[in-house]
């Protein structure tokens, strides 16, 4: 096992460029099993949950050739893959359960170990469940296993979401491109990630329409091909670095990312204190849908932003909602930029009720905050000092990191194999902007067993 070893303060500073959304890759990779052949897709990030997304594959018979260094892989499906994903890698990662939709879709059948991941709160399967019994499909769960099976094929629906559920979404979204007849998805999930999985589902054939919006209607095909397709950029490390500047005074510049991906967090860190600034060539005026396709087609290199943290940050409220509202992936950078700000800010968390596990953490390193259901009151103390904390999910993890920057001391932050799910190369590139940060060996725990 390994930590990182932070020695602060360090005020970050330098460009940083970011690859391919870890909440959209695997949905994509997921996607290609929609069709026999060989697909190709770019700005593949290198992260730890695309290789186990890639023995995944591997297990339902796809031959897969990644080069991570360039970001590209290969993926060649085969004509009747596997149904069985299996619990072993399914527990390590929640987004495998994205193959639930395609394999039920295209092979009537998928049999999809309950997922694990991140502990960050429950999220059941209900709405997978009813949208692929109202396509036809009887599903249910057998000795940990979700099992779907439609023997005749599944057909067109309509299907209410109770809540904007990015994970049913994706899933019944990608079933119902082979369904028979039309499916309607109301209250669909509207992140940038979906839109990417529409546009790529788009060039492999699949009839959708009202992308961006709550409502997706999917005319079902008979057949998808292969495609190439490069994957949106990711929202959610560039938020990260957006937060890291802010809480460190640092000054960060974040490439690769369209600025209307983050349309929330800009104001929040303005209101905190810090210089917010769009480089040119962003894709702002041409439509949120319209600017993925264009970064799709042409890439983002020119594209990204600016941001030159205060002296020290001003307190802020946050809420966090579905897009376009706050990203709950970006809340845990939020509470630490309030653990060092001037005044009382108020956190809310609306999406994922484990998500508090993080502020005892933070609270080792001298933070100051209440937790009342799902409200955190967090009140800016003049400096946090160094201590040792355990990671309890990926932003978790990257944000405990930042607030060790920020703190006094030397901060060691374990179960670092959370941070290497989601970030590339996170070490690196702290490194690049002047952080004091080392990957070293974790000492041999103290066994209490030696007492008896």
């Amino acid at each position: 096992m390994e930590i990182l070893s932070v020695n602060g303060p360090h005020r970050l500073t330098g460009d940083v460029t970011v690859r391919g959304a870890k909440n959209s890759i695997l949905k994509l990779m997921a996607a290609t099993l929609l069709a026999p052949g060989r697909s190709v897709i770019s700005n593949v990030p290198r992260i730890l949950d695309v290789s186990i997304m890639t023995e995944l594959l591997r297990r339902l018979g796809c031959e897969i050739d990644y080069d991570p260094e360039a970001g590209v892989i290969d993926i060649d499906v085969p004509e009747e893959p596997g149904i069985q994903a299996d619990y072993e890698l399914v527990r390590a990662m929640r987004a495998s359960i994205c193959v639930l939709g395609p394999l039920t879709g295209r092979m009537r059948a998928a049999h999809v170990a309950m997922p694990g991941g991140d502990a960050i709160g429950s999220r059941g399967l209900d709405m997978h469940q009813a949208g692929l019994e109202a396509m036809g499909a009887s599903a249910h769960l057998d000795h940990g296993y979700f099992i779907a099976e439609a023997p005749d094929g599944l057909t067109g629906a309509e299907i209410h979401l109770p809540f904007p559920s990015v994970g049913a979404t994706e899933n019944l979204l990608m079933a119902a491109t082979l369904a028979d007849g039309t499916t309607i998805i109301d209250n669909a999930a509207k992140e940038p990630e979906i839109i990417d999985i529409c546009l790529m589902l788009q060039a492999m054939g699949a009839q959708i329409s009202g992308i961006g919006t709550k409502t997706l209607t999917i005319e079902g095909v008979d057949r998808l091909h292969p495609v190439k397709h490069r994957v949106v950029g990711d929202r959610i490390v560039a938020g990260s670095w957006a937060f890291a500047a802010a809480i460190t005074g640092g000054d960060i510049t974040v490439r690769g990312i369209d600025p209307q991906l983050l349309p929330h967090v800009f104001e929040h860190l303005r209101a905190a204190g810090a210089e917010v600034s769009v480089l040119s060539g962003s894709a702002d005026t041409e439509g949120l849908v319209a600017g993925i396709a264009a970064a799709n087609e042409h890439g983002a290199q020119d594209m990204g932003f600016r941001v030159i943290g205060p002296q020290r940050p001003h307190s802020i409220r946050v809420a966090t909602l579905p897009f376009p509202g706050f990203p709950t992936d970006l809340q845990p950078f939020a509470v630490a930029l309030n653990a060092i700000a001037d005044g009382v800010g108020l956190l809310t968390e609306n999406l994922f009720e484990a998500r508090w596990r993080f502020v005892h953490e933070l609270a080792r390193l001298g933070a100051e905050i209440t937790i009342d259901g799902n409200h955190a009151l967090v009140t800016g103390v003049d400096s946090l000092s160094g201590a040792e904390v355990e990671a309890s999910d990926i932003r978790a993890g990257a944000a405990l990191v930042i607030a060790g920057l920020a703190a006094e001391g030397r901060t060691e932050v374990s179960e670092v194999d959370h941070i290497d799910r989601g970030y590339e190369g996170f070490v690196e590139q702290l490194q690049s902007l002047g952080a004091d940060v080392q990957r070293v060996d974790k000492p041999e725990p103290f066994d209490i067993d030696s007492l008896a």
